[in-house]
């Protein structure tokens, strides 16, 4: 319903009922198995070198392939282009980006909520001038993340821990003797 006799009509619905295709088609090859949608067109294809009349066979385009009707197309054939799949190196790479960042974050993690190990592992060494630093820097450190409240958690764990272990617990309480059946 509308007042404009030009303008389309609006649907009552909420949402739209008809399913239009993509403007993003897959690539070639592709297939899109949540789409019940037929098979797209072909995307009409750029020509090559060897088609253009005064351009070098040994000019390639790196884009060949990606002009459609659709410029949405185009621009996300040329915006996002397609990539190969890692090899093994790439994969090997990936992994150890991926360990390197685990081991950074767990490390940061300790030193903020758990530098008392650190202060426990300097007194258990013996005297030097590296313990001693690492001793004073550990001190330091403490002390600035108490008065950002850091040590809460583990203060809080560790009272936990000797609250049960200091608790009193009754012992277990024999069983009532089980009546004799005298009625055989």
């Amino acid at each position: 319903m509308n007042d404009r006799p030009d303008d389309p009509d609006i649907p009552l619905a909420p949402f739209p009922t008809e399913i239009r295709r993509s403007p993003f088609p897959p690539l070639d090859g592709e297939t899109a198995p949540y789409l019940d949608a037929p098979e797209p067109a072909p995307l009409e294809t750029a020509p090559s070198s060897a088609e253009i009349p005064g351009e070098p066979e040994s000019a390639g385009h790196a884009f060949a392939g990606a002009v459609s009707d659709n410029p949405l197309v185009t621009l996300g054939r040329f915006a996002f282009p397609p990539s190969a799949d890692p090899d093994e190196d790439g994969l090997a790479a990936r992994d150890r980006r991926w360990t390197s960042r685990v081991i950074v974050i767990a490390a940061v993690f300790l030193l903020i909520f758990n530098i008392a190990s650190v202060q426990n592992w300097a007194r258990q060494q013996a005297p030097g001038w590296l313990t001693t630093t690492v001793a004073r820097l550990a001190e330091v450190w403490s002390e600035q993340m108490a008065l950002l409240g850091a040590d809460q958690p583990r203060e809080a764990v560790r009272d936990a821990y000797r609250t049960a272990s200091e608790a009193q617990w009754p012992e277990p309480t024999q069983p009532p003797p089980e009546a004799a059946d005298d009625g055989a």
